[in-house]
């Protein structure tokens, strides 16, 4: 699966174009993951503990995506791009998505 932010993909050519594909994650900040970046607020710089929650919901979503690119039938995906809310009280959503597509190599 090649997956690009760009809208085209050079050295290849698009046979079919098969619609958006997106992958949706929502998570939530512990309690526990809370207080331990409380603490690293106190201290000022990069909070971690938030930093790889925030890793880890844009994997699991670009997962996705690739999962439902695939199921539809795509060998790549253009114009990748995430989005991100926070629905609730702690409670984030990230979304990857992006055009699924058939391609081929150039002639």
């Amino acid at each position: 699966m090649l997956i690009v932010t760009t809208n085209d993909l050079p050295g290849y050519r698009v046979v079919k174009h098969l619609g958006v594909a997106r992958g949706l994650t929502v998570r939530s900040r512990s309690l526990v993951g809370n207080i331990g970046a409380s603490i690293q607020i106190l201290f000022g710089g990069n909070i971690t503990l938030y930093t790889r929650l925030a890793e880890q919901a844009r994997q699991e979503a670009f997962e996705h995506l690739i999962a439902q690119a695939e199921a539809m039938g795509a060998n790549a995906v253009l114009a990748m791009r995430y989005d991100a809310n926070e629905i609730a009280a702690a409670v984030t959503e990230v979304l990857a998505y992006g055009t699924a597509v058939i391609v081929e190599p150039a002639p």
